[in-house]
């Protein structure tokens, strides 16, 4: 990967988390969402290009910063998991429709923003980890990339 395919990537990661961020958003507002976040780092997009180029990334960045940045990733999806269980989680029995109520949709919804306002916390850990990224392949002479 070039110098310039290592910024572009790592601003379109960035882009692909804003993206999750507003989908998420949406979802809570009541939007019905096709294609939900997936719950593993190594399944979105991000952690596909990420752990692809894992040993690249890890001399580019070095070892503190690439596991700074894929343990941000990582607690990003899993406070994401708690926004998952409310939307996709599956009711069983016919207790859990009947008392699906008005209240417990509302309880619901505020769980969800509470859940959505750390997530805007773990996305700008997230993207101030990215700009460091960028900084360092920025620094970084052309002669370090293929």
């Amino acid at each position: 990967m070039t110098k310039e395919q290592m910024i572009m990537a790592i601003e379109e990661a960035e882009q692909v988390h804003l993206t999750q961020m507003k989908k998420i958003k949406s979802e809570i507002a009541g939007k019905t969402i096709e294609n939900p976040t997936p719950l593993s780092k190594r399944d979105c997009e991000c952690g596909l290009w990420f752990h692809s180029n894992e040993e690249e990334m890890q001399t580019i960045f070095g070892l503190q910063l690439f596991e700074r940045l894929d343990k941000a990733h990582e607690n990003w999806h899993c406070d994401y998991e708690n926004i998952y269980k409310l939307f996709y989680k599956e009711k069983k029995g016919i207790f859990s429709k009947i008392f699906d109520s008005k209240e417990s949709h509302d309880m619901k919804i505020d769980k969800a923003k509470l859940y959505y306002s750390e997530l805007q916390r773990d996305t700008a850990e997230l993207l101030k980890i990215s700009e460091i990224a960028k900084r360092r392949v920025y620094a970084l002479g052309d002669t370090k990339f293929t």
